[in-house]
């Protein structure tokens, strides 16, 4: 069969079947709604000849490439991109870094990887050394961390970070020479003007599916439905964090994805604050695992305070918790207040930032990277959990290559595929945190 093919989401399908009426256009069934709103539904109406009428670019030609999301994932592959001479379309609902990445906390490791993404880290910690140099991150630096042991001060309590002048029980290095920081807006925001002042497209608006037509005994991408009309593409990529999982309506494939919906807040101190990123213990009294990353335009950023709540995918389908739509816990924000201020009398007190994000998580805690197998021209980079911010300069340069040269080289993907979870059961069970290695480090979802 042949024809125009558009993937929609779920949502949009249980609303086509509430609406009065339906005609049929060149081979496209349009669904008109009582308020003349059109949605295009799938369907393939024409014979198998015709669709030699439409051939898709060979994997050596680019041709016309759109980006779904704003992010850091979607704004570095731009970046790599124009670098190439390509000129992508960036598709995004509401703003640049409109969740997670510009809400993150930035901390960057570079030997904390395990034996599948130990080279993540180390390209794409030497490439954030790189991108401050080109595009003049100020929030760049690299930064010692510490182990942090919550509780009452005793003769055996080591002092380390001088602001740490209330009550720990000790405190250690944990890595000396390894761990940077980025403030993730400032990043994502640089990286998409580098983009567009190379030529690339921002485009606000909200992404409704993928339409594609038969390419032998596959599809092929030709487009992207865009606020009701067809965006032109022949190659499109899922940036889209925790929502790719759209993807799994849009493709007729599993794309598991789990929000992991979480509280931070800041702080603002009028002096420099010295550069120690912390990873305390579990706190029994506040429910914390508190992250503390001091940055060197004196904010002190706090995450891991507990209470995460896991959004799934198949609300995440429906709709529902857009990025302005995460609200903060109060209950987590008076948690982390108290537990910081313990720890820190000087920087403690009221927080001058509370917000929320979702970090989008696989059941199996790796980055969804790659083409989508059964639909030529389409390809995801989403799942990057905890480490997004960190991973996203070498996600981003690896995508660019598999768009550009059919395989990335910078680091091999095999293990982030896309079609993985054919077949698989999914265990969303927890242990998906941050790892220094294969050793849990702070709190665990």
């Amino acid at each position: 069969m042949a024809g125009r093919v558009v993937r929609i989401s779920s949502l949009v399908v249980w609303s086509l079947v509430v609406m009065r009426s339906m005609v049929t256009w060149s081979g496209i069934a349009f669904v008109t709604a009582p308020n003349t709103l059109r949605k295009v539904l799938s369907t393939r109406l024409t014979s198998k000849a015709a669709s030699s009428k439409s051939s898709p670019e060979p994997d050596s030609v680019t041709g016309r490439v759109v980006i779904l999301g704003a992010g850091l994932q979607g704004a570095a592959l731009a970046y790599y991109l124009t670098l190439r001479g390509v000129k992508p379309v960036i598709v995004e609902r509401e703003k640049v870094a409109a969740a997670a990445s510009g809400k993150g906390g930035g901390f960057l490791a570079r030997d904390w990887g395990d034996s599948i993404t130990r080279k993540l880290h180390l390209v794409s910690f030497k490439l954030h050394e790189e991108l401050a140099e080109t595009l003049g991150i100020e929030s760049y630096r690299r930064i010692p961390v510490l182990s942090v042991a919550p509780g009452k001060r005793s003769s055996r309590t080591r002092d380390i970070c001088p602001w740490l002048d209330g009550d720990i029980a000790d405190s250690q290095v944990m890595d000396a020479d390894g761990g940077a920081q980025v403030a993730p807006y400032e990043l994502c925001t640089k990286l998409m003007e580098a983009a567009v002042s190379r030529g690339a497209e921002l485009r606000i608006g909200s992404a409704e599916g993928v339409e594609t037509e038969p390419y032998g005994d596959i599809e092929h991408v030709t487009g992207v439905m865009v606020d009701g009309a067809v965006v032109p593409a022949d190659k499109v990529c899922i940036c889209l964090g925790p929502w790719a999982a759209l993807a799994q309506d849009w493709f007729n494939m599993p794309v598991p994805m789990t929000g992991v919906k979480s509280t931070s807040i800041v702080f603002k101190s009028s002096e420099p604050v010295e550069p120690f990123a912390l990873f305390c213990g579990e706190d029994p009294r506040f429910g914390t695992h508190l992250e503390v990353y001091p940055r060197n335009s004196g904010e002190v950023y706090l995450c891991g305070i507990g209470g995460s709540e896991n959004v799934d995918g198949s609300r995440l389908r429906r709709g529902e918790l857009l990025p302005s739509q995460v609200q903060a816990d109060p209950s987590r924000v008076a948690a982390a207040t108290a537990s910081f201020s313990e720890m820190s009398r000087r920087l403690g007190g009221k927080p001058d930032v509370v917000q929320a994000c979702m970090r989008p998580c696989p059941p199996d805690a790796l980055p969804i990277m790659g083409k989508v197998g059964h639909v030529r021209g389409a390809y995801i980079s989403a799942g990057h959990n905890c480490w997004g911010i960190l991973w996203a300069p070498v996600s981003g340069l690896a995508m660019s290559e598999l768009i550009m040269d059919g395989e990335a080289s910078c680091v091999d993907l095999r293990h982030f595929s896309p079609g993985r979870f054919a077949g698989m059961g999914i265990d969303p069970g927890g242990g998906r945190g941050r790892k220094k290695g294969s050793v849990p480090v702070g709190e665990q979802w």
